[in-house]
């Protein structure tokens, strides 16, 4: 981060909005729009709110969560609405939410989907870099900030819970090893033994 970049900025500073018409092209084999194409604009609109808070260049690091409630069909205008949830020394989580209406008809939108993704603020050597603190100001915003800490919490102890199974794997595969060696050792001193009484 540089000199000039702020000690933290509020959400409001870096919220993004994105209407997209969903076409023909886009769907899958049920007729209704790919989720990969769902998820490439999700992953666009977060990138460019982590970058404008951070202020430079930001990469995925992971999609954490997104459920899909409803399926987009042909014709759906599509709404994505992003903004950053939670700040950590250079990482960030920007939450995006999804709703969905007809091209052609007025309706109330459709909440199809909402997604968590945890970016990394990079400098020009791609190493992380500190990104300033979100600063939330409404109810709302303080809400999202406490469970994307909840989320946070249970990623780190996914994580440590799935190193400790490795560890735990590795030490019985080298165990087992170790058992296969002494029973061959031994196997070959039997042998021996009896090659010796012949």
């Amino acid at each position: 981060m540089s000199s000039s970049s702020p000690s933290s900025r509020p959400t409001s500073e870096t919220q993004l909005s994105l209407s997209h018409i969903t076409a023909q092209n886009e769907t899958n084999l049920l007729g209704t729009v790919h989720g990969g194409v769902i998820m490439t604009l999700v992953d666009s609109v977060a990138g460019v709110v982590a970058a404008r808070h951070s202020g430079g260049p930001a990469v995925t690091a992971s999609m954490d969560e997104m459920t899909f409630l409803v399926p987009v069909r042909v014709g759906d205008v599509v709404h994505f609405s992003g903004q950053v949830n939670w700040t950590g020394r250079s990482s960030m989580e920007v939450g995006v939410r999804i709703t969905a209406d007809r091209w052609d008809a007025v309706g109330p939108q459709v909440h199809v989907a909402s997604a968590y993704l945890v970016f990394v603020a990079v400098d020009s050597d791609g190493a992380p870099r500190a990104v300033p603190q979100v600063v939330p100001e409404t109810d709302e915003e303080r809400r999202r900030l406490r469970e994307a800490e909840i989320r946070r919490s249970h990623r780190l102890a996914r994580r440590a819970a799935i190193i400790a199974s490795r560890e735990e794997a590795a030490r019985e595969e080298a165990a087992r090893e170790e058992a296969a060696r002494e029973g061959a050792t031994r196997e070959g001193a039997a042998h021996a033994a009896g090659e010796e009484t012949r």
